[in-house]
């Protein structure tokens, strides 16, 4: 029962901080750029941490909480909505690309091949 409480509280707080960092880099770039530079910036760092962290309780943390939260598929969906049929098109198909290529460049940078 304690562990389940602590892995609770790691996802929560982890969650805590994305939702911040989150919310700063919107405030900072707003729109669909914010939200692009949260998913690929997300995207590189899960790759990272899957590669680096070992530690169920910094994954936790760090992957399920802070990372999760900082990276947005809502948001994603609703702007790529109210872009337009054309534009939504092409922010898709930039968001998708862009954050596999960033999610692989994490894990080769990380040492996965």
């Amino acid at each position: 029962m304690r562990r389940q409480v602590v892995a609770v509280a790691l996802v929560g707080c982890g969650g805590f901080v994305g939702a911040v960092l989150r919310y700063l880099l919107a405030v900072g770039l707003g729109g669909p750029v914010g939200t692009l530079a949260a998913n690929v910036l997300g995207s590189f760092a899960l790759g990272l941490a899957v590669t680096f962290v070992g530690d169920r309780r910094v994954r936790l943390f760090l992957a399920t909480g802070l990372l999760s939260s900082f990276t947005t598929y809502s948001t994603f969906a609703v702007e790529t909505t109210q872009l337009g049929v054309e534009l939504g098109a092409v922010n898709v198909l930039v968001t998708y690309a862009v954050g596999l290529l960033a999610a692989l460049a994490g894990l080769r940078v990380g040492g996965r091949r």
